[in-house]
């Protein structure tokens, strides 16, 4: 198999680390970004010039663009895009600060958009590559506590949807991945937590929060076989629509889908009633 080289935004921790080094030990190469590229110098000192790596906020657009266009030169082709940088942020919805609601959507929803429309121009003149949208099982399945983080998670997750039909005539494909709860940093303190309000105390809101807020380490999520399976997935052909990680996402996702496929069908006489006659 060639070597392939892809484009990973947040490689300094969690999944965007791990698959990082995964792929330098199996021998590809990886144009990665990270806000603090001093971060992931001991990679770069150990695999050279695999390994290209640029600063990135992915709240900045122009300098998104010029990081994935500087990628693309650097490397001349990148075969897989991954849109991995986000965070979590928790809090019921009158908890959250307005700068809070700006800054999850600005890195969630709006990074991941940029970072794709950045890259389209190039994976169409080279006839064709892979997207990455590292999502959530929070894309389809909802929890208390999380509104933000899961409007986030189904915003993406539609703009890929309607995007991937677009692409697909320039052989471009999308895969989205929903990982379940995995043992990685987002459960160890570097969630976003809104500030407190008393009456949330003791609502599901708030039994989240305490499980979240001092970090946990029990999820059933070992990430290292996450990111194989992502890894792997490219080469599947056609690529997977989507690819749910983790035995609690398989049961959430399929639990969410089945209760709105059933409130669907319950639905059907009244659908159907409101269309013109003959």
């Amino acid at each position: 198999m060639s070597v392939r080289t892809w484009f990973i935004t947040g490689i300094s921790s969690g999944l965007g680390r791990l698959m990082t080094e995964q792929l330098l030990e199996r021998g590809e190469r990886v144009a990665g970004t990270a806000r603090k590229p001093e971060s992931v110098a001991d990679l770069q000192a150990r695999h050279g010039e695999q390994l290209w790596v640029a600063s990135l906020d992915v709240t900045n657009t122009p300098a998104i663009r010029n990081v994935v266009n500087a990628a693309f030169a650097h490397f001349g082709r990148i075969d897989v895009v991954v849109n991995n940088a986000g965070y979590g942020l928790v809090g019921a919805a009158e908890e959250l600060t307005d700068e809070q609601i700006v800054q999850q959507l600005n890195t969630n929803v709006i990074g991941s958009i940029q970072v794709v429309r950045a890259a389209l121009p190039h994976l169409r003149a080279q006839g064709g590559g892979r997207i990455m949208q590292i999502s959530s099982m929070g894309g389809q399945w909802a929890m208390p506590g999380l509104s933000l983080y899961h409007a986030s998670k189904w915003a993406v997750e539609g703009f890929l949807e309607s995007t991937m039909l677009d692409i697909a005539p320039f052989n471009i494909e999308v895969t989205i991945v929903e990982p379940g709860s995995a043992r990685t940093e987002f459960a160890a303190n570097s969630a976003a937590i809104s500030p407190a309000m008393d009456v949330y105390a003791e609502t599901p809101a708030g039994a989240v929060r305490r499980l979240i807020e001092p970090g946990y380490r029990t999820q059933p999520g070992d990430p290292a076989k996450m990111v194989r399976a992502m890894i792997e997935s490219v080469d599947l052909s056609p690529a997977p629509k989507r690819l749910a990680l983790g035995s609690d996402a398989y049961r959430n996702i399929k639990s969410a889908l089945s209760q709105r496929l059933a409130e669907l069908e319950g639905q059907r006489e009244i659908a159907v009633s409101t269309d013109f006659l003959g």
